[in-house]
């Protein structure tokens, strides 16, 4: 076995990358931005999942926003462990909100529904 070295010089060419800065001029946090507190009574996750609006994909969903709901009525699921569990209304109203999309995970003491 022969091991040999090139003697010959090598020269690296440094690489240059220019930098873009974007200033964002109309740039709002979220505290200036008036927000309408929706009144009534709120429904918040009893548990870390992931919220579903329908029983399956095929059906309709428990409830949509203007619906009158009573006390004990099924207003979501929420998936946890590969168990499906039904949240029940503790109020009766009409729902005014639902705050959180089908599907999208949802953490325990989340605002997910308000009924007023």
């Amino acid at each position: 076995v022969r091991i040999s070295r090139d003697n010959r010089s090598h020269t690296a060419e440094p690489i240059i990358q220019k930098q873009v800065v974007h200033e964002a001029s109309n740039i709002v946090s979220q505290e200036e931005i008036p927000q309408e507190e929706v009144k009534g009574d709120k429904v918040t996750s009893p548990i870390v999942g992931t919220f579903y609006r329908k029983p399956s994909p095929d059906k309709d969903p428990f409830i949509k926003v203007g619906d009158e709901v009573q006390e004990g009525d099924i207003l979501c699921i929420i998936e946890a462990m590969k168990m499906m569990n039904e949240i029940k209304s503790d109020f009766s109203g009409k729902v005014v909100s639902i705050e959180v999309e089908d599907g999208q995970p949802v953490e325990y003491g989340q605002h997910i529904i308000t009924i007023n």
